[in-house]
């Protein structure tokens, strides 16, 4: 009887834990996996290989690469994530060789209002 009542509590715990996270880990941060847009698109073929699939930000040649959903990234205004992408800020290469400036700023706006929830 104990047994089960561990692993009825342990059930219980997990899924509270993934309830918590879907439901409100990320508030209205959406998700980059399944999203068709194109500046989802973007995201995955220009900024995924460092900040991660879902801009969660992870380790890469010992340093870790910033999230761009929270900490001092997911503060910044859309100008500064604009011009972060345009020219870039060691270890970040600048983008503006890469992108048009339509494609910049649609990312920057995308980083802002899907990845980071915000409509400031």
């Amino acid at each position: 009887m104990r047994k089960i009542l561990k692993l009825a509590a342990l059930v219980v715990l997990v899924c509270g834990t993934i309830f918590a996270y879907a439901c409100g880990g990320e508030g209205k941060q959406a998700r980059i996996k399944g999203n068709s847009s194109y500046e989802a698109s973007l995201f995955r073929q220009n900024c995924v290989i460092c900040h991660g699939p879902e801009g969660e930000g992870r380790m890469m040649n010992g340093q870790q690469v910033p999230s761009l959903r929270k900490g001092e990234p997911a503060t910044r205004a859309e100008e500064e994530i604009y011009k972060q992408i345009a020219f870039g800020k060691l270890p970040m290469p600048p983008f503006r060789d890469q992108l048009t400036e339509s494609e910049m700023r649609r990312l920057a706006t995308f980083i802002k209002e899907e990845l980071q929830g915000r409509t400031d």
